[in-house]
């Protein structure tokens, strides 16, 4: 199951950020909708949004993460918001401190490392199966 996600994942490096895609398309994707396709296409159904995914699986501590984890974070837009309405982000963990997702800033799929900007902006992690 890690195997497919990750494959998955890394095969749609540099696919571009478009905000609000629509699910099950692979020209463009939003955060959640990539995690979304990743994890369908390997078995797994999540909901459409970050929101959404957020209410699936288990909880794992940020010294407990494991490859294929859903992080979750917070945005400058969600920041000031309560529960789950504050989260705004999602990425799929790869382990040794990476992860892949699409944003805005980097406009595409991409690889990058949980440093300590993203932990400031870290609201959980979840185990989905």
């Amino acid at each position: 199951m890690k195997a497919c996600i990750i494959k998955t994942a890394l095969s749609y490096l540099e696919t571009p950020y478009k905000f609000n895609a629509r699910s099950n398309q692979t020209d463009v994707f939003d955060c959640s909708s990539f995690t979304q396709f990743v994890y369908h296409q390997c078995g797994i159904l999540l909901p459409r949004n970050s929101r959404q995914q957020f209410q699936m699986g288990t909880y794992q501590s940020i010294q407990n993460l494991e490859a294929c984890d859903l992080l979750f974070f917070t945005t400058k837009k969600r920041k000031q918001k309560h529960g789950i309405d504050r989260i705004g982000h999602v990425a799929i963990y790869l382990g040794n401190g990476k992860m892949i997702h699409t944003y805005p800033k980097g406009k595409k799929v991409k690889i990058s490392l949980l440093n300590q900007n993203w932990l400031n902006t870290f609201i959980g992690a979840k185990r989905v199966f």
